[in-house]
Protein backbone atom coordinates (compact mmCIF):
# COMPACT_ATOMS: atom_id res chain seq x y z
CA UNK A 1 0.00 0.00 0.00
CA UNK A 2 0.99 3.60 -0.55
CA UNK A 3 1.86 5.15 2.79
CA UNK A 4 1.43 8.74 3.94
CA UNK A 5 3.61 11.26 5.76
CA UNK A 6 1.99 14.40 7.19
CA UNK A 7 4.22 17.43 7.80
CA UNK A 8 2.80 20.40 9.72
CA UNK A 9 4.10 23.41 11.59
CA UNK A 10 2.12 22.18 14.59
CA UNK A 11 2.48 18.79 16.23
CA UNK A 12 -1.18 19.00 17.23
CA UNK A 13 -2.32 19.59 13.64
CA UNK A 14 -0.10 16.79 12.36
CA UNK A 15 -1.28 14.31 15.00
CA UNK A 16 -4.94 15.37 14.75
CA UNK A 17 -4.92 14.97 10.97
CA UNK A 18 -3.23 11.59 11.35
CA UNK A 19 -5.91 10.52 13.85
CA UNK A 20 -8.69 11.58 11.48
CA UNK A 21 -7.11 9.85 8.47
CA UNK A 22 -6.51 6.66 10.45
CA UNK A 23 -10.21 6.55 11.40
CA UNK A 24 -11.07 6.51 7.69
CA UNK A 25 -8.42 4.16 6.36
CA UNK A 26 -8.92 0.55 5.42
CA UNK A 27 -6.18 -2.03 5.56
CA UNK A 28 -2.62 -1.51 6.64
CA UNK A 29 -1.96 2.01 5.40
CA UNK A 30 0.89 3.47 7.45
CA UNK A 31 0.43 7.13 8.33
CA UNK A 32 3.22 9.08 10.03
CA UNK A 33 3.03 12.64 11.36
CA UNK A 34 5.76 15.20 11.97
CA UNK A 35 5.07 18.62 13.41
CA UNK A 36 6.79 21.49 15.12
CA UNK A 37 10.41 22.25 15.82
CA UNK A 38 12.87 20.34 17.95
CA UNK A 39 12.15 22.82 20.75
CA UNK A 40 8.43 22.08 20.57
CA UNK A 41 7.52 25.38 18.95
CA UNK A 42 5.64 26.08 15.73
CA UNK A 43 7.77 25.36 12.68
CA UNK A 44 9.28 22.44 10.87
CA UNK A 45 12.25 20.21 11.60
CA UNK A 46 13.99 18.78 8.53
CA UNK A 47 15.83 16.20 10.65
CA UNK A 48 12.52 14.88 12.04
CA UNK A 49 11.09 14.78 8.51
CA UNK A 50 14.14 12.85 7.30
CA UNK A 51 13.82 10.38 10.17
CA UNK A 52 10.15 9.80 9.36
CA UNK A 53 10.95 9.30 5.66
CA UNK A 54 13.66 6.80 6.56
CA UNK A 55 11.40 4.85 8.95
CA UNK A 56 8.21 4.56 6.89
CA UNK A 57 7.76 1.79 4.31
CA UNK A 58 8.15 3.19 0.81
CA UNK A 59 7.98 -0.04 -1.18
CA UNK A 60 4.62 0.85 -2.82
CA UNK A 61 5.25 4.58 -2.62
CA UNK A 62 5.06 7.41 -0.12
CA UNK A 63 2.87 10.49 -0.43
CA UNK A 64 3.86 13.50 1.66
CA UNK A 65 1.37 16.23 2.51
CA UNK A 66 2.66 19.52 3.94
CA UNK A 67 0.54 22.26 5.49
CA UNK A 68 2.25 25.53 4.54
CA UNK A 69 5.01 26.96 2.35
CA UNK A 70 7.99 26.53 4.66
CA UNK A 71 6.92 22.95 5.41
CA UNK A 72 7.05 22.38 1.64
CA UNK A 73 10.54 23.90 1.60
CA UNK A 74 11.64 21.62 4.45
CA UNK A 75 10.24 18.55 2.68
CA UNK A 76 11.97 19.52 -0.57
CA UNK A 77 15.24 19.98 1.32
CA UNK A 78 14.92 16.46 2.74
CA UNK A 79 14.04 15.04 -0.68
CA UNK A 80 17.23 16.60 -2.06
CA UNK A 81 19.22 14.70 0.59
CA UNK A 82 17.90 11.30 -0.56
CA UNK A 83 19.48 9.06 -3.15
CA UNK A 84 17.65 8.80 -6.48
CA UNK A 85 16.33 5.28 -5.85
CA UNK A 86 14.58 6.30 -2.62
CA UNK A 87 13.50 9.69 -4.01
CA UNK A 88 11.76 7.99 -6.95
CA UNK A 89 9.29 6.34 -4.54
CA UNK A 90 8.19 9.61 -2.91
CA UNK A 91 5.81 12.32 -4.08
CA UNK A 92 5.04 15.61 -2.36
CA UNK A 93 1.34 16.18 -3.04
CA UNK A 94 0.00 19.53 -4.18
CA UNK A 95 -3.16 18.98 -2.15
CA UNK A 96 -5.08 20.34 0.85
CA UNK A 97 -3.65 18.97 4.07
CA UNK A 98 -6.65 17.50 5.88
CA UNK A 99 -8.83 16.55 2.91
CA UNK A 100 -5.82 15.16 1.07
CA UNK A 101 -4.76 13.05 4.05
CA UNK A 102 -8.21 11.53 4.53
CA UNK A 103 -8.80 10.76 0.85
CA UNK A 104 -5.26 9.43 0.42
CA UNK A 105 -5.76 7.08 3.38
CA UNK A 106 -9.07 5.80 1.99
CA UNK A 107 -7.78 5.33 -1.55
CA UNK A 108 -4.56 3.68 -0.43
CA UNK A 109 -6.56 1.25 1.67
CA UNK A 110 -8.55 0.40 -1.46
CA UNK A 111 -5.29 -0.55 -3.19
CA UNK A 112 -5.07 2.45 -5.51
CA UNK A 113 -1.69 3.37 -6.97
CA UNK A 114 0.26 6.46 -6.02
CA UNK A 115 -0.67 8.05 -9.36
CA UNK A 116 -4.38 7.37 -8.81
CA UNK A 117 -4.28 8.77 -5.30
CA UNK A 118 -2.39 11.89 -6.37
CA UNK A 119 -4.88 12.46 -9.17
CA UNK A 120 -7.72 12.43 -6.64
CA UNK A 121 -6.15 14.57 -3.94
CA UNK A 122 -4.61 17.13 -6.29
CA UNK A 123 -7.94 17.79 -8.03
CA UNK A 124 -9.54 21.20 -7.51
CA UNK A 125 -12.77 19.32 -6.76
CA UNK A 126 -11.37 18.19 -3.40
CA UNK A 127 -11.70 21.65 -1.84
CA UNK A 128 -15.28 22.35 -2.90
CA UNK A 129 -17.67 22.39 0.03
CA UNK A 130 -20.95 22.37 -1.95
Amino acid sequence: MVNILLVSHSVEIAEGTKELAEQMKQGEVEIAAVGGTEAGELGTNPDAIKSAVNEIDKSDGLIILADLGSAVMSVNMVLDWLDDEVRAKIQLADAPFVEGAVIAAVESGMGNSMEEILSSIESAEIIKKN
